[in-house]
């Protein structure tokens, strides 16, 4: 049964939405905090839809601390946000902000967890749900939940999954949480992991690395973690005298060269059958 107690929540992307769903499911989700700087943004556009006021936020300035602090809710919820939020903010709501992180905290704190958990080769992840604080990832646990990472799982499809099940804990966890049953967990700190931003570089793979003999685990790994952004992307000369054209590789077998469509990995040596002493490691005889 839906409550009427005001809730303000902070978060951007398609990945959130569930989370969004569930708080104006049983709560007055009275505010929306984003920074998808996006009219047409997943997050902005459930806002327009169901009627609930937005505000996009690029900084805190003292006007927009005036209608949270106005808005008197008690608690808040932020998921995938982006911005460090200070303790001002935070010291706004009495019963603080509630994160959903995608991931097994105190492992892999930071803005990349899914795109780590798949470069280490783990087999499992999960979600945690804590009480921010002023450091990153560091408060108190409210409920922890594993899950598969299966052999197929790209950051897209892992969040997509991880997210989904933090919305389902949280809607399980709030109650007795905002009832003062809950008995909140601190994380063991020695043990915590970090992981570092993204950039458009971190998926570029000099053309060099083709011929190391274990690159190929490297950049299939590299290849899911990094999809759909950064991707994994080289520059290669692909016929003689021409010019290097940017070659992005892509999950299952695709690969999509400047300007053309994705290709599977047998049509992009058909086309440019003297690319294949380049990247013969990578494009393995049963692949192409």
């Amino acid at each position: 049964m839906k409550q009427s107690i005001p809730v303000v929540f902070f978060g951007s992307d398609k990945f959130v939405l569930p989370i969004v769903e569930v708080l104006s499911k049983n709560f007055d989700l009275s505010l929306i905090l984003t920074t998808e700087h996006d009219p047409h943004g997943p997050v902005t556009s459930f806002a327009k839809q169901n009627n609930i006021k937005l505000v996009d936020v690029k900084k805190f300035d003292q006007n927009l601390k005036s209608l949270i602090l106005n808005h008197k809710s008690d608690f808040a919820v932020l998921a995938y946000f982006g911005l460090i939020l200070s303790k001002q903010i935070l010291n706004i709501f009495p019963k603080g902000i509630i994160n959903i992180h995608p991931s097994l905290l105190p492992k892999y704190r930071g803005p990349t967890p899914g795109q780590a958990a798949i470069l280490a080769g783990d087999k499992e992840t999960g979600v945690t749900i804590i009480k921010l604080d002023q450091e990153v990832d560091h408060g108190p646990i409210l409920a922890q939940e594993k899950t598969k990472i299966e052999e197929t799982d790209t950051a897209e499809s892992l969040y997509d999954r991880l997210f989904k099940q933090g919305a389902k804990l949280l809607a399980q966890t709030l109650p007795d949480y905002l009832s003062d049953k809950l008995q909140l967990q601190e994380q063991n700190h020695e043990k915590a992991t970090f992981t570092d931003q993204l950039n458009r570089q971190s998926g570029y793979i000099d053309p060099k690395k083709f011929q190391i003999s274990n690159f190929k685990f490297q950049i299939e790994s590299m290849i899911r973690a990094y999809y759909p952004w950064p991707g994994v992307w080289t520059h290669l000369r692909l016929r003689s005298g021409g010019q290097a054209k940017i070659v992005k590789f892509l999950p299952n077998g695709k690969i999509q060269v400047e300007g053309k469509k994705p290709m599977s990995y047998k049509d992009f040596l058909n086309g440019y059958p003297e690319i294949k002493d380049k990247i013969h490691l990578l494009i393995s005889e049963d692949t192409a």
